[in-house]
């Protein structure tokens, strides 16, 4: 049997968090599929959306914080037109640019999706974490993902 990861390692460390974020979205993904009919991938789009100002993103920026490539996000976003839970809008400033958007029905069927979705994370988080580690996890994965998100080389 291997030995567990040693805290100090990079590569468990990103292991572990890769491990992780898989796991979760493999058991969300799949409830957010069965109640919802829409593939998880969509499923992150939307929340990415919903938590943006107006309900809206460039298609460019929402695929670097989906991490789909821009074929997947278009053929994520086409979904979600087809479905009614998001419209695209051409950019003023820029004629190739566009944004995705939120429409009344996306929101709110995200107003529901996000109220199971977090009873679900609950459920799952719940007998794993305490409250405080909780809070650190958080302060943690943000503080990484700032840093990883504008690198200086």
């Amino acid at each position: 049997m291997p030995a567990e990861p040693r805290g100090e390692d990079p590569l468990a460390l990103v292991g572990l968090v890769v491990e992780t974020a898989s796991g979760m979205r493999r058991l969300t993904g799949a409830r957010w599929e069965r109640r919802y009919g829409i593939p998880a991938q969509s499923f992150d789009v939307l929340v990415h959306l919903v938590r943006s100002p107006g309900g809206r993103l460039r298609m460019s920026e929402l695929a670097h914080k989906t991490a789909l490539t821009p074929s997947g996000l278009t053929r994520a976003v086409d979904r979600l037109c087809s479905a009614g839970l998001v419209g695209r809008e051409s950019c003023d400033e820029d004629r190739r640019g566009a944004f995705a958007r939120l429409t009344p029905e996306g929101t709110e069927t995200m107003r529901d999706a996000l109220e199971c979705h977090r009873r679900h994370l609950d459920e799952l988080l719940g007998g794993a974490l305490s409250r405080s580690e909780r809070e650190a996890l958080v302060g943690l994965l943000g503080r990484l993902r700032d840093v990883l998100a504008c690198p200086t080389g």
